[in-house]
């Protein structure tokens, strides 16, 4: 008998599989979904994300088409591999649905999202809140005696950033258009 003994149901991992299980790992992707312009669409869209308990990180909906009647819906969403997988093909199911496309995984693709920031303050904040909108390339769009409203476009990641730097400097409110993306390329 072995003088290791192991609690009945607990599991022992190997030091040799030491890798994390890589369809937990949650990825982020932006889909593309091209759909019919007309009412209820993009409700039935949400209502697959909501009855499913998947996230939306982001959604952005404007016609592209005027002739041919066409939307395209942008979702940013997270999930693992399987779910990801499982929701293009629910969404492709959809009736009022022309294509889904996952630009995440394929290839490179541009995504950008506009955003504007309250930001209220005074004397070296100020100042501050002003020298770092010159070096993140955003407007200011408005400004009073006591507070700036700053516009900025660029990657998510980007918005992110200023926003971090921002809160310190006296940051009230913020306002985020979601992600537009295309894919780069010809195709």
């Amino acid at each position: 008998m072995s003088a290791l003994k192991i609690k009945k149901g607990a599991t022992s991992h190997s030091a040799y599989n030491l890798r994390p299980n890589f369809s937990d790992v949650e990825e982020r992707h932006t889909l593309a979904v091209l759909v019919e312009n007309e009412p209820g669409v993009l409700a039935r869209v949400i209502g697959l994300f909501s009855g499913r308990g998947y996230n939306i990180d982001s959604l952005t909906v404007a016609e592209v088409d005027h002739t041919g009647h066409l939307s395209r819906i942008t979702i940013v969403t997270t999930g693992t591999p399987q779910v990801i997988e499982q929701i293009k093909a629910q969404l492709g199911r959809i009736v009022p649905v022309h294509t889904v496309n996952d630009l995440t995984v394929e290839g490179p693709s541009v995504e950008r999202e506009l955003a504007m920031f309250k930001v209220s303050g005074g004397g070296d904040k100020r100042l501050e809140a002003l020298r770092l909108a010159d070096i993140f390339r955003a407007n200011v769009v408005d400004s009073t005696l006591t507070s700036f409203v700053f516009e900025i476009t660029g990657a998510p990641e980007k918005i992110d950033a200023f926003a971090d730097l921002m809160r310190p400097l006296g940051l009230i409110d913020v306002a985020r258009t979601g992600v537009a993306a295309l894919s780069r390329g010809d195709t």
